[in-house]
């Protein structure tokens, strides 16, 4: 085990995106993993971030930080 966030992420992309869809080509492969990105990043809320969608995170530490 490396990094447990990096390998936590790996399967669950894995799990959840590519043994759960057949990839037709690569446009297809494109469109189906930024479809899973998008909801795993800006809509499904992480039990390690208090909740939080990752987007909403990034977007207050931002509005937060003084080098804006």
């Amino acid at each position: 085990m490396q990094n447990g966030f990096v390998e936590s992420f790996n399967g669950r992309l894995r799990t959840e995106c590519l043994n759960a869809h057949w990839f037709l080509s690569l446009a297809d492969a494109t469109e189906k993993l930024e479809a899973w990105r998008r909801d795993y990043n800006e809509e499904r809320p992480h039990s390690a971030i208090g909740n939080k969608v990752p987007a909403a995170l990034m977007k207050s530490a931002r509005a937060a930080s003084p080098w804006r």
